[in-house]
């Protein structure tokens, strides 16, 4: 069996948690945020042409497969493949480039007013402010589990 981009599926006890069985190495993360709506054209453009030196920060510090989805009211959600979440932004937090493209995409979030004031993210920060969702439903890790249990039967 194989899990996300060829790393295998580890099959756990079955006795565990449901939420902590059939997990693949590679984490997925979706969150979401909130993109003022009288921003959306110009949050869109500025992700049309991330900065090569970000891009290159994102992918060093261990974000895999990130894509950004945006609503027409301004939901942002989010999704990515990391190792561990927490490791990739500390990576992040490290970065100067990091520091100014959140300074530069704070005023496009929701909680902050048209100057640029976000008292409500953290530290006026969005990268502080995501809302990390729970996955309930995975197709290929519940596939693998049925086959494994077919195979016990």
């Amino acid at each position: 069996m194989s899990g996300l981009r060829g790393r295998p599926l580890e099959l756990a006890d079955p006795a565990e948690p449901h939420d902590k069985r059939w997990e693949p190495t590679m984490g997925r993360v979706c969150f979401t945020l909130q993109v003022r709506p009288e921003r959306l054209a110009e949050y869109r453009e500025r992700h049309a042409a991330v900065w090569p030196e970000m891009l290159t920060a994102l992918r060093d510090a261990g974000w895999h497969d990130y894509s950004l989805f945006l609503r027409d009211d301004g939901l942002l959600v989010g999704y990515l493949l990391t190792e561990d979440l927490a490791a990739a932004q500390a990576a992040m937090e490290a970065t100067d480039v990091n520091r100014r493209w959140q300074a530069e995409m704070a005023p496009f979030f929701a909680g902050g007013d048209q100057r640029g004031n976000v008292a409500d993210l953290p530290d006026g920060r969005p990268d502080r402010g995501l809302t990390v969702l729970d996955e309930v439903f995975n197709l290929d890790a519940q596939l693998a589990r049925a086959q494994h249990l077919g195979e016990s039967e």
